[in-house]
This record gives structure tokens, sequence and C-alpha cells, in this order.
């Protein structure tokens, strides 16, 4: 019997009973088909819709319970790898290559005992969170009066607990590659800081380098440009004082105007022999 309860099954307690038997006998149902060992069943199993999410757990991907030994999981995982191999599902060969792989990945992760440890902690973890769902559950129909339905069959609370460790299995995932994307967006903007940082030291050795080359330019242009203010300066102060230019009056000869009251201009001789009294020639 899978689910049992206190008399009387109808109401919400009823719907609850039905519910847990439908989930049940579907359970059972994908049990049977996948318990044939056979390369489609295996294929079909690995790769089914949310496969990315149920392959986290490396017992659901082997189909074995936690408490195997090591020897049991490597026959398991033999058994798998031979059944999924591409080189053996030529006409599907792309889904049973991502097959193997998850197959591989398990086996190697449940041979890691740190690996091993934790998925253990993952699906312990879940079964607590199972038993005290269920404790809480009752105590909370027994407060309301109504009937406590129970797992009494083993395998519907193994179920329940394979349905809550996948979800936890899916969290970790999450935050997993949350914390890759994270680490990744860190590390690139710490690259490209560190590539600006670079560029910038080369920029400055550049300059350095430009300015310490071209010293001796820029004093020979000094030099010269000084040497050039000096001798500007030199040549304007050796420049002779010239006597300022003498304004010509025009003086009319109109009767009223002011040349009346000056004095009679003087006739210079007309050729310089007649001004210069002769010399005697010595006898």
């Amino acid at each position: 019997m899978a689910v049992s309860g206190e008399s009387g099954t109808s109401g919400s307690g009823g719907s609850t009973e039905e519910a847990f038997m439908t989930f049940y006998s579907e359970v059972k149902q994908i049990e049977k088909r996948d318990s044939v060992l056979t390369s489609k069943n295996q294929i079909e199993r690995l790769t089914r819709p949310g496969s990315s999410y149920f392959n986290l757990n490396p017992f659901e991907v082997l189909q074995i319970d936690p408490e195997v030994t090591d020897e049991e999981i490597k026959k398991r995982f033999r058994q798998l790898s031979i059944l999924v191999h591409p080189d053996k599902n030529q006409d599907d060969a792309d889904r049973a290559q991502k097959d193997f792989e998850a197959v591989d990945k398990a086996y190697k992760l449940l041979l890691d005992q740190e690996q091993k440890k934790r998925a253990l902690d993952v699906i312990q973890a879940g079964k607590e969170y199972v038993e005290h769902t269920e404790k809480e559950r009752k105590k909370q129909l027994k407060k309301e009066g109504k009937p406590a339905i129970v797992y009494d069959d083993p395998e519907l609370f193994k179920q329940a607990v394979y349905k809550q460790t996948m979800k936890l299995f899916a969290e970790l995932e999450i935050k997993r590659k949350e914390r890759e994307a994270k680490e990744m967006h860190e590390r690139k903007q710490q690259r490209e800081e560190e590539i600006e940082a670079q560029e910038k030291a080369k920029w400055e050795r550049e300059w350095q380098k430009n300015f310490e080359e071209s010293r001796d330019g820029r004093v020979d242009s000094w030099r010269n440009f000084q040497a050039n203010t000096k001798g500007k300066k030199e040549k304007k102060n050796r420049t002779f004082l010239r006597p300022p230019k003498v304004k010509m009056e025009h003086v009319s000869d109109h009767p009223g105007s002011q040349a009346q009251n000056l004095p009679p201009a003087i006739s210079l001789p007309a050729s310089k022999d007649s001004f210069f009294p002769p010399t005697s020639t010595p006898t």
C-alpha cells in the first residue's frame, strides 16, 4: 500500500491520496521502462526533457543507490558506457555522444571521494527536508482535524526524496553558474584594467623616450632663439640718430601775406667760381 491515513478519504484527504497514487503509478512505469538495459531506452532517458537537471545527480545518471560500493559503481558504468557509446549507436551518434559524456562525468565524479561526499550530502539534505516537511504537514492536518496522509511505502518516500534532491542539485547548479559568471566578469574587468594600465605605462615610456631624444634639439632651438634675439638688439642699438626732417613751408606771393615782412631773399651766384674769390697763382 502506497498511502494510508486515518479513517475516511473524502474531501481534501481523498484528493491528496489520489494525487499520490497517480504520481506513484507514473514513477513505477518509468522505473519499469528504464529497467530494460537497451541502448535506445538509455539514450532516451539521458536526453529526456529536463535531463540537464536530472543528470546533475550522478547516482541518477548511473541508476544506482547512494549506498552502493565503488565496485558496483564501476560495474554499472561499464554497462551503461557500452550501451550509449557513439560507435554502437551510429544512427543516433549525436545524442549517444552526449549521453556517453554524461555517464563518464557521473562515474568520474563518484570516484572522487570529495565530490561523492558532496553528492551524498545533497541527497541527505533532500531526505531531511522531506522528513521535516512531512512532519510539519501532519501536525498542521492534525491541528485542523483533517486526516494525515503519510508515506507508508518506502518507494514513494524515496521518490519524494528524489524530487527534492533534484531540486537541490538544480539550485546548486544555478548558483554555480552565477558564481562562474560573476568570476568571469571580474576576471574580464581585471584584465581590461591591466591592459589599460599597460597601455598607459607604454605611452608614458614612449613620451619620456621622445622627450629625452628631443632634448638636444630643444636646447639648440633655444640657443638659436637667444642668439637671434641678441643680434636684433645689438643691431637696433647701433642705428645712427638721424636729424628730423624739415617741413618746407610754402610762401605765398600774395600782397597780404606774411612774405611782405620778410627780408629780401639773397640771390646765390650762378656758379661756384663767382661765389668764392679768385685764388692767386703763386709766382
